[in-house]
């Protein structure tokens, strides 16, 4: 059989790529002589994938519990793929900007949408026995969506608002480390009668503080927001960008927290003795938005919507939709 055309200059391609790395071509074609057809269990290692569930206790719904979480964090990866990639490009523009933050919009939809396997899916009564074996464990502790956060707006918009008169909006990368000890999710972590930190908190931070201030730090400037106000002012009002924050900041900072509300309630007791099942987290005040009023982008509202934040029009009035 002759080689035809197309398959002689792929060849000569080839052996001008591995020559310019001072390696053999004729070694690579052994390689791919004796190599095995790749399957798909072995490229998304499956085994590997379907053997990380290890339950505490005997009861069946925990697997759900497991699982679920493994894929929140999952499309928590794939969210800080994208932003990653803005804040790594060089000369932004506009539609690149509304590409990747509607893959963003998408993941987190997916995961509100799905939430119901956690509101519905378990019984009550094994979710309320398997979780206190998880103590102090909680959803509080998921390092990347605080990554998340700190790559999508500048680090100011994160501090307590109570706090934030403290900073100016020119702060410096020096500044974060002092910033960071005001940011907003440390007091969903206190204890109730004493206001001291939980040991869900003491756990986070020992983990996780050194490397979100020094991403933080790192992405002072390349952050979403900060991309966003150095594009010129014709692209920062373009209606689908706009469109496309404006989502970001509501599936972010609403609707997700929302859905974890709607779960605490459904599972727990309202009676501080049964906090503990969410690893002593103060739940009550840290999931509602209207609490926190954490906002990435303030600008792509109206004053009317910032100040009625998380209460209810997010969908049914803004976006014209049935909560």
């Amino acid at each position: 059989m002759e080689l035809n055309q197309n398959i002689i200059e792929k060849i000569q391609l080839l052996q001008a790529k591995y020559a310019a790395m001072g390696q053999d071509l004729e070694s690579y074609l052994d390689g791919l002589l004796y190599a095995d057809y790749l399957t798909y269990w072995d490229y998304i290692h499956l085994d590997t994938l379907l053997s990380l569930q290890t339950p505490t206790t005997p009861f069946p719904d925990e697997e759900i519990f497991i699982m679920y979480h493994q894929i929140t964090e999952l499309y928590f990866k794939l969210s800080l793929h994208e932003l990653k990639q803005i804040s790594e490009k060089k000369d932004v523009v506009a539609d690149f900007l509304i590409a990747r933050v509607n893959r963003v919009n998408r993941y987190f939809e997916a995961l509100t949408k799905s939430f119901d396997i956690m509101v519905d899916g378990m019984e009550k009564e094994q979710f309320l026995k398997f979780r206190m074996s998880l103590l102090p464990a909680s959803g509080f502790q998921s390092g990347q969506y605080r990554m998340i956060e700190v790559y999508s707006t500048t680090f100011d918009r994160l501090v307590e608002p109570s706090e934030r008169h403290r900073f100016t909006e020119n702060f410096s990368t020096e500044d974060i480390p002092e910033m960071y000890e005001y940011i907003y999710w440390k007091k969903g972590a206190t204890e109730l009668q004493t206001g001291k930190k939980t040991l869900t908190l003491r756990q986070f931070e020992r983990k996780y503080s050194k490397q979100l201030i020094e991403m933080a730090q790192s992405v002072k400037d390349s952050n979403l927001r900060s991309i966003v106000h150095r594009l010129p002012e014709s692209d920062q009002k373009n209606p689908a960008l706009m469109e496309a924050l404006r989502w970001l900041d509501t599936n972010v900072n609403v609707n997700w927290p929302l859905v974890h509300y709607k779960s605490a309630v459904r599972y727990l007791q309202k009676n501080p003795e049964d906090i503990a099942a969410t690893g002593g987290t103060n739940w009550q005040k840290y999931l509602p938005p209207r609490f926190q009023k954490r906002i990435f982008f303030p600008e792509v509202w109206t004053q009317k919507e910032l100040d009625e934040w998380g209460r209810g029009w997010v969908e049914s009035v803004v976006f014209n939709q049935t909560a």
